[in-house]
């Protein structure tokens, strides 16, 4: 057995759990707040324009944008999580499996997507609520981030999970601040540069498009040099998995994807209520900056949930309850401590925060409100994401699936909707807080009743 491979074992087994989780969450956290910059910097160059009909185009295109990384969740969270299992009980050769049909069905799942999104686009756009002052800006950035570049986009965050879960948690990260990075590069190069004035969230999309190419070459780099000491071992040969970890993968993978389409739906809601209030361009482009802003902790939240994931997920396959408590443990009280500081710089500094992005004032006057209001939903909504992915990581697909369905169709869309109906925008922006509240208390107890009350150990 290499050096290296001890090593991993030992970082999966022995090592401390709090340097451990420091050494699988920190590279995981950076790259996910390279991605956060990314996003922000995205909105911020938009906003450069003063135009809110562009800045609502992004956010309403993200959401089609959104749909094809909950693709990449499926393979890489389902089949990730799943390796990590298969490697803690010693069964690498089925690992190996898990990865090439992960890597495969990631592209091709992308493919048909990318199709997809081609022939429907108009009237999808349509149904998210576009009109006719976004719907030219919106149809620009889906065909260059979509249609052009769906497939690099999905297996550029596929493949970082799996290499995660591989214990290759700092070479995930690089990848992901890589293309990242050159996003924001590439941003004003072809927003004020290249392309005449009016082109600027085509510029955004073509940076998008760009900087996932180079960034899911530079997967297929890692994943040559790290296959002769890892499961990471890609072939061109037809993989047939058993049908218990086919079950697994997708009854794990279904429910992350789940996930990231009903946060999307969430938006949906969001948006189509929000643009009933003034002008339609103005409360769109301002709730877009304030679940931009949102983003920070969300996104520092999910970076040390996913380094939890593999950790957890081993000892799981291992059968090292105790560990797995640590883990879990050092993973929660970390996000609740950062998401309460969040909330209370959010509330303090909501006008500043919210005029970075754009100068119209009826804008920041309502970005300022709205954030004011939805952040006290931040320390109780990581609270769910923890369990969702504690869930993830011990083969606990179908409680992760009913949560996410209980805190987004069962909680937020009516309760969004009733308040929305009786206290108006106030009542709409307060609904998450109330939501994020009930579902906290609600996973808490059901995640006490599996750690507590059930047998946690793997179905070998």
């Amino acid at each position: 057995m290499s050096s290296v491979t001890e090593k991993k074992k030992y970082l999966f087994e022995s090592m401390n759990p709090a340097t451990a989780l420091a050494i699988m969450a920190l590279p995981t956290v950076g790259s996910q707040m390279v991605v956060l910059i990314y996003n922000i910097a995205d909105t911020w160059f938009i906003g450069r324009t003063n135009d809110p009909a562009m800045i609502a185009a992004s956010n309403l295109a993200l959401t089609v944008y959104l749909i094809a990384v909950s693709l990449a969740n499926v393979f890489g969270v389902g089949g990730g999580s799943l390796m990590a299992r298969l490697a803690g009980e010693q069964k690498e050769a089925d690992a190996v499996k898990v990865v090439n049909y992960s890597v495969f069905a990631s592209g091709i799942s992308a493919a048909v997507f990318s199709v997809l999104t081609l022939i429907f686009m108009t009237p999808l756009m349509r149904i998210l609520g576009s009109e006719e002052a976004t719907l030219y800006y919106c149809k620009q950035y889906l065909f260059t981030t979509v249609v052009l570049g769906s497939i690099p986009t999905v297996l550029s965050m596929s493949m970082p999970q799996l290499l995660r879960n591989a214990g290759y948690s700092k070479e995930a990260g690089l990848g992901v601040a890589v293309g990242s990075i050159l996003n924001v590069i590439l941003d004003p190069l072809f927003m004020f540069v290249i392309l005449p004035d009016g082109n600027e969230v085509l510029g955004a999309g073509i940076a998008t498009m760009l900087s996932n190419y180079v960034s899911f070459a530079y997967f297929i780099y890692i994943f040559r040099k790290v296959r002769h000491e890892s499961v990471l071992k890609i072939s061109f040969k037809p993989v047939h998995l058993e049908k218990k970890h086919l079950q697994s993968l997708y009854m794990v993978g279904v429910p992350a994807a789940v996930s990231i389409f009903l946060f999307d739906l969430v938006n949906i809601v969001i948006n189509r209520l929000t643009a009933t209030y003034g002008d339609h361009t103005t409360p769109v482009a301002a709730i877009g900056i304030v679940l931009k802003l949102e983003r920070i902790p969300i996104n520092t939240g999910l970076g040390i949930c996913l380094g939890m994931v593999p950790l957890v997920a081993y000892n799981f396959g291992a059968g090292n309850q105790k560990r797995m408590a640590r883990f879990s443990s050092l993973a929660r009280w970390s996000i609740l401590l950062f998401s309460s500081l969040c909330t209370i710089l959010f509330f303090i500094f909501a006008e500043p925060l919210v005029g970075i992005f754009i100068k119209d004032p009826l804008t920041v006057e309502m970005g300022t409100a709205y954030l004011k209001m939805r952040c006290f939903a931040l320390p109780f909504m990581m609270i769910g994401y923890h369990v969702i992915n504690y869930m993830n990581a011990v083969n606990k697909g179908k409680v992760s699936f009913g949560l996410a369905i209980l805190r987004h169709l069962i909680l937020i869309i009516p309760i969004m909707l009733i308040m929305n109906y009786l206290w108006g925008i106030n009542g709409l922006m307060w609904s998450q807080v109330i939501a994020d509240v009930i579902n906290a208390v609600i996973a808490l107890l059901i995640m006490r009743y599996f750690v507590i009350r059930s047998d946690l150990r793997p179905n070998r």
